[in-house]
């Protein structure tokens, strides 16, 4: 798992400098991430070694690409949609329920389905959860992991 995390950390850093003043959206960035997060996670599972280590490094370039161009596209009312399916999803949602989201004037949807859940320390809950998003006709989905904040927010963690 420290393999996935090192290539999500470095595969976060290269993202934000490399468009620092290059005019890419907040959430063009955003979608680079989590396609990036995605990607490690799916590439993590193949192979053993160095073998695994590339495969990580690969689906997390590829992630952030693929990932890239759905933030790019994805509008203001877009994440308003998907944010309400997301904090439905992890308040109410039991697992394996899937929350679905549509902006009607977009075309764009996508679905949050939370996978399990557990205490991960005194009064600190956390799920992990599955999200897609459909842009153009196109799905891409991607794990996530979210945990209880003090003040009743989730914060992803990765």
């Amino acid at each position: 798992m420290n393999i996935v995390r090192t290539a999500i950390a470095a595969a976060a850093t290269l993202t934000l400098a490399a468009c620092a003043g290059s005019g890419y959206g907040d959430k063009q960035i955003a979608g680079g991430l989590l396609g990036a997060a995605g990607g490690a996670v799916l590439g993590s599972q193949v192979g053993s070694g160095h073998g695994r280590l590339a495969a990580t490094a690969i689906g997390t370039l590829l992630g952030a690409v693929a990932g890239g161009s759905i933030g790019q596209s994805l509008d203001r009312s877009d994440r308003l949609y998907a944010g309400n399916a997301q904090q439905t999803a992890l308040e109410q949602a039991s697992a394996g329920q899937t929350i679905a989201w549509n902006n009607p004037d977009s075309g764009h949807s996508g679905a949050v389905t939370p996978v399990r859940t557990w205490q991960a320390g005194p009064d600190r809950y956390c799920r992990e959860y599955q999200q897609t998003v459909v842009v153009g006709g196109v799905p891409q989905s991607g794990y996530c992991t979210a945990c209880r904040q003090p003040d009743g927010s989730w914060q992803v963690v990765n």
